[in-house]
């Protein structure tokens, strides 16, 4: 049968050559691709030769190059994971595969917030239950009494009884499970003393998708324009480049503990909207990325009023509100602090973003998060719907962890006093972190670094001596990501530019994680200081 087969391919395809000698194709009509030829053309039944000056006519695929892409991507640029990440990754293969062939034997990143990756355990009572949800035949076995906690247990049924079908591999409604939603609200309103409705919540693989979905619905043309902090998280300023918006940049004062300005604020609205350009939203971080301050109550309510007065809406990213490392400083929600204001639904716009890869949880992989969304017309609100229900659902691991994240053990519980123990474990030791750091880096010759009040970096600054600047010119690099790269090949840590993150022209830093283990940071700060001693005696003016 093959036999017969191949013998009528080949009788077919050499009568469709000769055809298309005698009669050639015009471009309009109709002819077969010739990756459709390939696949009945496998190695096994080589049965026919083209000749040469018939194979240099075949159509070839439409070209695609850097030039020819969406401009959009191209000015689109990620700082956390760009040109340094990448050459950490060649290192660290050449260790791989010639061990004590550089100055170090592995490499240490410090350039993401990615904190299981080094060496940061998971919460117990969450991975428990998460088990249980992804293997509910193992429920009722006796042995699993012995093995998991009883809450756990009973968290994991309870969970389980929300999901239709109890399948936790099935498509979910597009704003998320409806139980956990409710979980999630309800872990808001023990947080923040005010209600919350489960149906304002949308559930995301993370915060950065609920971050794009707002970018999508708020960024029509570059004459819209976001207002975002300087330095900032690089997520805005990318995602607002593939959007093909206006990034209208505020800076934060360095001098005055990164403090944000309203009266900068006003400033930069009104040079935005001078230019023709309509300003839409405020970006807020808080706790800050990658500057660590944490925002004072008295500062966020002028943040609400002049979105109220100017007809912003409020992102509030709140992914590091678990991370507060200082005694004088406390985390509050723009959701609390709109509504302790008597401002509700009619009076300002708000979206506020939670994740689960951050805080003491540290779950980047399981890409968990969500956006509460209010203060928007139920027309618009259709809108975000549409988009949520075009990705059809976010991950039901990542569902779940976000609920057990806002609603965790309790009193009395029989996991609440490991739970405890993890949690305050992990917090006490990177508050130690932050504080070894910060003052390693600012013992070093012309670095400057404010505390880490909260979040997961440090955000130094560095005065780079004109050879060293001139230096970098010269490579046609900037002179932060000289330094940074020049630390990397020589000590093998990980940090990112501070020029990815923008920053006052004229100024360089550079972003450094505190999440290295404990027992890894005396080699951090050992490494950095003897690299940055000889790096400024190396270009010393």
């Amino acid at each position: 049968m093959r036999r017969f087969v191949n013998g009528r391919l080949r009788s077919l395809i050499v009568h469709s050559l000769q055809q298309t000698k005698q009669h050639p194709i015009r471009p309009h009509q109709h002819q077969t691709p010739p990756l459709l030829l390939s696949r009945f053309l496998s190695s096994s039944t080589s049965v026919v030769d083209v000749p040469n000056s018939m194979a240099d006519k075949s159509p070839h695929p439409a070209t695609v190059t850097v030039d020819n892409i969406n401009p959009k991507v191209v000015k689109c640029e990620y700082a956390v994971r760009g040109e340094i990440v990448i050459l950490a990754g060649k290192l660290q293969e050449q260790l791989k595969a010639n061990p004590g062939s550089l100055p170090f034997d592995e490499i240490l990143y410090c350039n993401i917030g990615n904190p299981q990756s080094l060496g940061q355990q998971p919460i117990t009572y969450f991975r428990e239950v998460l088990a249980l949800c992804d293997h509910p035949a193992i429920l009722d076995k006796s042995e699993t009494q012995g093995l998991f906690s009883a809450d756990s247990i009973e968290r994991a049924w309870e969970i389980l009884d929300q999901i239709p079908g109890r399948a936790t591999g099935a498509y979910s409604h597009s704003q998320g499970i409806k139980g956990l939603r409710d979980s999630i609200a309800a872990g808001i309103e023990a947080r923040d003393g005010y209600p919350s409705d489960p149906n304002d919540l949308f559930l995301t693989d993370g915060a950065s998708p609920a971050v794009h979905t707002m970018m999508t619905l708020l960024i029509r043309s570059e004459k819209d324009g976001i207002l975002c902090p300087i330095p900032q998280y690089p997520l805005y300023s990318a995602s607002i480049a593939l959007h093909g918006g206006t990034l209208v940049p505020y800076y934060l004062d360095e001098a005055s503990g990164w403090g944000l300005e309203i009266s900068d604020l006003k400033k930069q609205l009104e040079d935005a909207r001078s230019k023709g350009v309509s300003v839409r939203a405020l970006v807020v971080i808080n706790p800050g990325n990658p500057t660590g301050q944490v925002l004072a109550e008295d500062n966020q309510r002028q943040i609400v009023e002049f979105c109220k007065q100017e007809g912003l809406v409020l992102l509030a990213d709140e992914v590091y509100q678990e991370n507060v490392y200082v005694p004088d400083k406390e985390f509050h929600s723009f959701k609390k602090v709109t509504r302790s204001m008597g401002y509700g639904e009619n009076d300002i716009a708000l979206v506020s973003f939670q994740s689960v890869s951050k805080g003491y949880y540290g779950e980047c992989g399981k890409r968990g998060g969500y956006m509460e969304v209010t203060g928007f017309s139920p027309e618009v609100r259709e809108q975000i719907y549409k988009m949520a229900s075009v990705n059809l659902c976010s991950n039901i691991s990542g569902q779940i962890l976000s609920s057990l994240v806002m609603s965790p053990p309790k009193v009395g519980d029989e996991s609440y006093e490991l739970y405890l123990s993890e949690k305050d474990g992990i917090l006490s030791s990177l508050k130690r972190r932050a504080k070894t750091l910060e003052d390693a880096l600012n013992s070093l010759e012309g670095v400057t670094c404010n505390r880490a009040e909260g979040a997961m970096y440090l955000f130094p600054r560095i005065e780079l001596p004109q050879k060293a600047i001139h230096a970098a010119e010269a490579a046609k690099t900037a002179p932060d990501a000289f330094y940074c790269k020049r630390l990397l090949n020589a000590t093998g840590i990980v940090v990112v530019p501070g020029s990815g993150f923008g920053q006052v022209p004229g100024t360089w830093h550079f972003r450094c994680t505190i999440l290295p283990q404990e027992d890894k940071i005396p080699a951090v700060v050992d490494r950095l200081t003897e690299f940055h001693k000889k790096f400024m005696d190396e270009f010393r003016d």
